[in-house]
């Protein structure tokens, strides 16, 4: 393949997908607005906490198939991979996927192929169409354009983008068929056909139907507090019925595509997702609920023992043994708790990341060893086996110590 590959955006999914690219003989130039990242790629090292990652950038650096820029080149086919926010209330802005191909709107010629990953409003990619046709009417029905959405898990990014089936819908027949002609030389799931519209739904349909899904086990949960049971023992009893298969509770829901993606849903259709949105609201409201639990707990513990507790905050990153604390509910409830600290002592544990630029962190063996109160908020597997001696108080908001 003697194409060149521009991808606009180095981050969680950036960069993998531009290593991955690049390991398979790919000149690919990464571009990415921050230039300490691109001084990092270009030193061979990367950014970002993902197994097997380091080792594939390490190596395209070095045989020279990837080269990390703060500006796009010419190439023949350009990925966007840039975050998708927020603005005011939950709409989705799409301004540094404009901002994106803004960028590329001079190198564009005829037979090249545009592919959106960023996850996106539907009808995105058409007014991307649209808005370049506008700047270069030249270019109308001359280049390929596609939607294809990323679908990975953080921790297992370098298998499952080559072996996740991938949906990809072009503007027409015809983009469709060169998107996929494209990702077949290094996917080996299964490329499923589709349009633009139907392929942006896909991707924003997988996360609100895991967001539904989570707010049922985390009501549950809810509910189970106040009736005295035990919820991972309901739920594990429940999961016994040949057709059931509730998912586990936790603090909230995180990350920047589950607590995300159901509101670009929600803001377009507001009438039409009640589920979805009524979802979104649940799962919000079990991370406020649990800071509440922790600062009764705290209240208690202070009535109880004449004296103020110390709490080990277990947990910061969305979900177990990653570095990402994007959208984390266990990042917003430790905030919640710290707000109205009066003279505690808190540690503050998060294995994965070495320093946070808010709070000073401990190890989890000193957090156990010294703490009164022991909060986990996230499974990481350093917490699975540890040994809390008697006397502790344990608020398990995740199932480590089921």
């Amino acid at each position: 393949m003697s194409e060149k590959v521009v991808t606009l955006g180095l981050g969680y999914i950036g960069l993998p997908t531009s290593a991955l690219i690049a390991s398979n003989q790919v000149h690919v130039h990464g571009v990415d607005i921050n230039p300490k990242v691109v001084e990092t790629i270009n030193a061979g090292k990367i950014h970002i906490v993902e197994p097997e990652l380091d080792e594939v950038v390490e190596n395209a650096v070095k045989e020279g198939y990837l080269k990390a820029d703060t500006r796009p080149v010419e190439a023949d086919v350009y990925l966007v991979v840039v975050p998708t926010p927020f603005k005011g209330n939950h709409e989705p802005d799409i301004s540094f996927v404009k901002s994106a191909t803004t960028t590329i709107l001079p190198l564009l010629k005829e037979g090249d192929l545009y592919i959106i990953e960023s996850t996106s409003p539907v009808g995105t990619t058409e007014k991307m169409r649209d808005y370049i046709y506008a700047e270069r009417p030249e270019l109308k029905d001359k280049i390929y354009i596609a939607y294809c959405p990323e679908r990975v898990l953080p921790g297992n990014v370098m298998y499952e983008l080559v072996h996740n089936d991938r949906v990809i819908g072009g503007i027409d027949g015809g983009s469709t068929k060169k998107a996929v002609q494209f990702y077949q030389r290094f996917v080996k799931g299964e490329l499923h056909k589709t349009n633009a519209r139907t392929a942006e739904m896909c991707k924003l349909t997988e996360n609100s139907s895991r967001d539904v899904q989570i707010a049922f086990a985390n009501e549950l949960s809810l509910i189970c507090d106040k009736a005295g049971i035990n919820v991972w023992e309901l739920i594990n009893l429940a999961n016994k019925h040949p057709r059931v298969n509730i998912l586990q509770p936790g603090c909230g829901v995180g990350g920047h595509c589950i607590a995300v993606d159901p509101y670009f849903i929600v803001s377009e259709y507001p009438l039409e997702s009640q589920l979805i949105g009524k979802a979104r609201e649940i799962n919000n409201y079990k991370a406020f609920w649990c800071a509440e639990k922790i600062k009764n707990t705290r209240l208690e513990f202070q009535l109880r023992e004449g004296r103020k507790p110390s709490v080990a905050i277990m947990g910061l990153a969305f979900k177990p043994n990653i570095d990402d604390l994007r959208e984390s509910p266990a990042k917003y409830i430790a905030q919640k708790v710290l707000q109205d600290a009066q003279d505690e002592h808190y540690y503050i544990v998060e294995p994965n990341i070495e320093e946070h630029e808010i709070y000073k962190l401990t190890t989890y063996k000193e957090a156990v060893e010294k703490a009164d109160i022991l909060v986990f908020l996230v499974a990481h597997d350093e917490f699975r086996n540890l040994d809390v001696s008697e006397g502790k108080v344990v608020l398990d908001f995740c199932g480590v110590k089921k």
